[in-house]
């Protein structure tokens, strides 16, 4: 993932939104917990101990605002918990994810092979679609080992 292709600073001005310490704190997070899929709780966290006088309002407010100018990708998974990673505006669509039913364990899946099904939706719904999401619900082979055979469930 390159961080060059997503200039914050450009996105909020041309918004008319400033690009505050606060904002540079919390999309720093991001940069470095590149491959998490985080909760507000979670970006909070990382930021209280260094900058305690950052309030979880502060960081709530600049993930809905992140989110609402596409820095952000908003995702809740079968827990019904928001989470949050960054969005790179070159990449196309998003990713899919594999969610494990038992430890809650979130994989990334970059394989995307629903080019032809896209292709049926537009031609036969003259739906012009902009984005998609896939998750997929299972066990993950550390729990499948540790459940033995998920098959009888």
């Amino acid at each position: 993932m390159n961080l060059k292709d997503l200039n914050v600073k450009d996105v909020l001005k041309e918004h008319g939104y400033k690009y505050t310490w606060q904002r540079d704190t919390v999309y720093k997070v991001f940069c470095d917990h590149i491959d998490e899929h985080l909760t507000t709780e979670e970006v909070y966290k990382y930021i209280s101990d260094k900058n305690p006088e950052i309030g979880i309002a502060t960081v709530y407010r600049t993930l809905q605002l992140f989110h609402k100018l596409g820095i952000l990708d908003q995702i809740t998974f079968e827990d019904n918990i928001v989470r949050y990673e960054l969005k790179l505006k070159n990449k196309g669509h998003r990713h899919h994810h594999l969610i494990c039913l038992n430890c809650g364990k979130i994989t990334e899946v970059n394989v995307d092979k629903l080019d032809a099904i896209e292709e049926e939706i537009k031609n036969k719904y003259k739906f012009e679609i902009v984005d998609h999401s896939l998750k997929v619900m299972g066990y993950c082979e550390d729990c499948q080992k540790k459940l033995g055979d998920v098959d009888e469930k």
